[in-house]
């Protein structure tokens, strides 16, 4: 039991630092690539990454790390929860490491974006049209494979947020906004995916993953999870084979 106990505690301040970590490097993917991709149109944003390879470089690794993130998130949270209902812990498991590997697209896209951007730059180029379309698609498929990614996100939070309020792992306040971020981003992201749901309400709808995620990074390094809650209890009121038949006598 007490070997157990140490494992969670590990395992809790593991998931709380990969939080942090996670939602650190996020926003500093999304500066790195302002910068690169801040050109008007496809063949202007084309110019900038070719002006910034040291950025896209750089997001290129941190890419490969938020994939990580994700798989460690999953196993960590996974062996928290499982004990609340293995089938679940599992599902939600396989969603966030199905996060992390529709992730590892984004990254191909970027890497065919900088060849072409240096390619668009050198003698050989092939014809600007061509260049640019093909840079257009790739553009596009970073920005749907974003969407699905953090649908399969948003399915796993949902799963281990409700495991976490029906075990009582956290504060029960935190883990009714994990559930209800969580369930916010399961029916906007596909909306959005499919062109029902545009604009700023595209950022908004994250604001309350954020509210919920960085207290919960924190509260998992500082406190850990409880002890997750007993089963309840059978009913004790029908009398015992054994007990009855002494009452007969």
């Amino acid at each position: 039991m007490q070997v157990r106990q140490v494992t969670r505690t590990t395992n809790a301040r593991i998931a709380g630092s990969t939080f942090l970590l996670y939602i650190a490097t996020g926003i500093v993917i999304m500066i790195l690539s302002g910068q690169a991709n801040g050109g008007p149109g496809t063949a202007g944003k084309l110019v900038g990454i070719a002006h910034h390879l040291l950025q896209v470089r750089l997001n290129i690794v941190l890419g490969l790390l938020s994939i990580l993130y994700a798989l460690v998130l999953g196993a960590t949270l996974c062996s928290l929860t499982r004990d609340i209902d293995a089938d679940l812990a599992l599902l939600a498991l396989c969603c966030r490491a199905g996060e992390g590997v529709v992730g590892a697209i984004s990254t191909l896209a970027t890497l065919g974006l900088m060849s072409l951007s240096t390619s668009a730059a050198g003698a050989s180029s092939a014809s600007p049209s061509i260049t640019t379309a093909l840079a257009e698609f790739l553009f596009r498929i970073q920005g749907w494979n974003t969407v699905i990614a953090a649908t399969f996100f948003a399915a796993g939070s949902t799963l281990f947020c409700w495991l976490f309020l029906r075990g009582r792992l956290i504060p029960r306040p935190l883990a009714w906004l994990g559930v209800a971020a969580s369930l916010l981003l399961v029916i906007c992201l596909p909306l959005q995916l499919a062109g029902f749901l545009s604009g700023p309400i595209t950022m908004l709808v994250w604001l309350p993953m954020a509210l919920f995620e960085i207290p919960l990074g924190f509260w998992l390094i500082v406190k850990g999870v409880g002890a997750p809650a007993p089963a309840p209890a059978e009913r004790t009121d029908a009398p015992q084979p054994a007990l009855a038949a002494t009452i007969r006598r």
